[in-house]
């Protein structure tokens, strides 16, 4: 639930006490004023911008994005280059602020590209958004849909950890990052992603960014409708 301002004072008598009381009534009776939504992206060198002007990275053009439609939104750069879901789930609590209405989670590269086992990461991720569900933060969960490189049953644990956990805890879920990419290419060979990819062929360039936000912004705009519901 999203974290609201409280209306502090002391109980005063008399004249003077009505009056402020009066002052209350009328202010709670007021529209309130909207406020701005902060959401928390938390995630590796895809969240953060590898390779890429600032201006060009996941967060700065996904802020773009949202400004341009109208919404009173400040997002978070909280991507780590490097990070797997292991130290995604050391820095949650700290990346979990009072002012943080929201976050993305967007983990899991790294574990695919170490080969670790899908169970740690599922668990990893799993005391991630029980983070945020503690401190009563709304999250939209990004997954990602692993190669065939570890086998079939390796693929299958690791492409369901996704769906499986924004079931189980609630939240909201887009089913694949570079799923815009794919569509772009017409079904996604690793040359036909060539026009979308940075020379490592890992990471995005700014085309690829571009096609990314254009993809997972309606799913941010369904997390940024939830906190405001929770917040009405």
């Amino acid at each position: 639930m999203r974290r609201l301002r409280r209306l502090g004072g002391v109980a005063r008598h008399g004249v003077r006490g009505g009056l402020c009381n009066l002052a209350l009534l009328l202010a709670l009776a007021l529209p309130a004023a909207a406020e701005e939504v902060v959401i928390a992206a938390l995630g590796d060198s895809l969240t953060q911008g590898y390779g890429l002007p600032e201006r060009d990275g996941f967060v700065p053009r996904m802020q773009a994005w949202l400004d341009a439609r109208g919404h009173d939104v400040r997002l978070i750069n909280a991507g780590v280059s490097g990070d797997t879901t292991a130290g995604g789930a050391a820095r949650a609590g700290w990346t979990l602020t009072p002012e943080v209405d929201g976050m993305i989670v967007a983990l899991g590269g790294n574990d695919f590209l170490r080969g670790i086992d899908p169970a740690t990461s599922r668990a990893n991720l799993d005391a991630i958004l029980g983070a945020a569900d503690e401190a009563g933060v709304e999250t939209l969960v990004v997954g990602l849909v692993a190669s065939p490189n570890y086998g079939p049953d390796w693929k299958a644990a690791f492409d369901a950890m996704y769906p499986d956990l924004a079931r189980a805890h609630g939240d909201l879920l887009h089913p694949r990052w570079f799923g815009a990419l794919i569509e772009a290419a017409g079904g996604g060979s690793p040359q036909d992603l060539r026009p979308y990819m940075q020379p490592d062929g890992i990471h995005p360039n700014a085309e690829g960014v571009a096609l990314i936000v254009e993809d997972i912004g309606p799913s941010v705009e369904r997390l940024i409708d939830r906190i405001e519901a929770d917040g009405a």
